[in-house]
């Protein structure tokens, strides 16, 4: 059903039945490794290239997922992701191994939030009673492809994110016991003519912002009705202009239930400039962290906004500002 102008309402609350997080080495001394279902040593994975290595990473955390749901793969309808390779080739070349049925999809680091609330309209719908929904991102693959490999040693200003190597995948049912997706808002595209591909938070932050005022305004609620309300990937500097923005317009959020993927991933002494960023980021996050979190009844509602820069090496080169983008989803117990 839609609610307002934007927003879902999934009417038979699809059941996230099992999720998994896969990450790297990096991600191994952060905050938050004890979530995560798998860490390798190696950013390489023992592949030949970053991006083979990505692909691995979106296998295992499915694979993963699939197991700990207790089903078979031919017993999925839909497998939906989504990454920043181009061409979303680590996606594709996954679906090639796992031989579900694909939909691919590209919203940059918003990709785990979008690919989650299609794979939940999809069950609402009734057009399937599993459908698989993961992301990935690579450091390395990430840095080569849209900044300076990173054999160039380049300096990064203060405001630049450090992109996770992770992936996160969640498995959805029209049945059974887990967290519920309840509804989802889905953003605009909204460019505040930012063009540096250093500070990414500053340039999704208006992003975020629209998509969390359309949900409230959609679904007529507050945000006390969450428990937890996170960004994707702003980071501190982005984070921070959310919050203000958030003031400005009149909805104040607690700042004691506004957190962001980014800032929660790593610790404080670990050199990540301004935070996390990724596909991945938001991804291994709410798949991990913020899942057990529920699991364990720590959390009751959350609401993911993730978020996401649409631009690509083509388009910084010809001078183009950074459009951005936010989708939330609401996910509750």
């Amino acid at each position: 059903m839609l609610k307002g102008h934007q927003t879902w309402v999934f009417e038979s609350k699809p059941v996230i039945i099992s999720s998994a997080a896969v990450g790297g080495p990096f991600e191994a001394k952060g905050a938050l490794a004890n979530d995560f279902d798998i860490l390798h040593e190696d950013v390489w994975l023992g592949q030949e290239s970053f991006e083979k290595a990505e692909k691995k990473m979106l296998e295992e955390a499915c694979e993963t997922a699939i197991n700990k749901g207790k089903i078979k793969k031919e017993d999925i309808q839909f497998f939906l992701s989504g990454d920043l390779v181009n061409q979303i080739t680590p996606s594709s070349f996954a679906a090639r191994t796992l031989g579900i049925p694909y939909l691919g999809i590209f919203g940059a680091c918003s990709s785990s939030m979008e690919a989650l609330a299609l794979a939940s309209l999809l069950i609402n719908s009734k057009l399937a009673r599993y459908v698989i929904s993961g992301v990935s991102s690579h450091n390395m693959a990430t840095e080569k492809q849209f900044r300076y490999p990173t054999e160039y040693g380049g300096q990064k200003p203060p405001t630049a994110q450090w992109t996770v190597t992770g992936a996160g995948a969640g498995l959805l049912a029209d049945e059974g016991e887990g967290p519920r997706v309840t509804c989802a808002t889905i953003g605009k595209v909204v460019d505040m003519g930012i063009t540096d591909p250093f500070n990414m938070g500053t340039a999704m932050a208006p992003a975020a912002v629209d998509t969390i005022e359309a949900h409230f305004r959609d679904l007529n609620i507050e945000p006390s009705y969450y428990d937890l309300i996170a960004t994707g990937d702003l980071g501190r500097v982005g984070h921070r202009i959310a919050g203000d923005l958030l003031d400005k317009h009149g909805l104040k959020i607690p700042r004691e239930i506004f957190t962001d993927c980014g800032l929660l991933i790593y610790k404080d002494d670990q050199p990540v400039m301004s935070g996390a960023s990724g596909c991945g980021c938001s991804a291994v996050v709410t798949y991990g962290h913020l899942l057990n979190r529920m699991k364990k009844g720590e959390l009751k509602r959350i609401l993911v906004v993730a978020t996401g820069s649409l631009l690509s090496p083509l388009s910084y080169q010809q001078k183009e500002s950074i459009p951005c983008i936010a989708h939330a989803v609401s996910i509750e117990i």
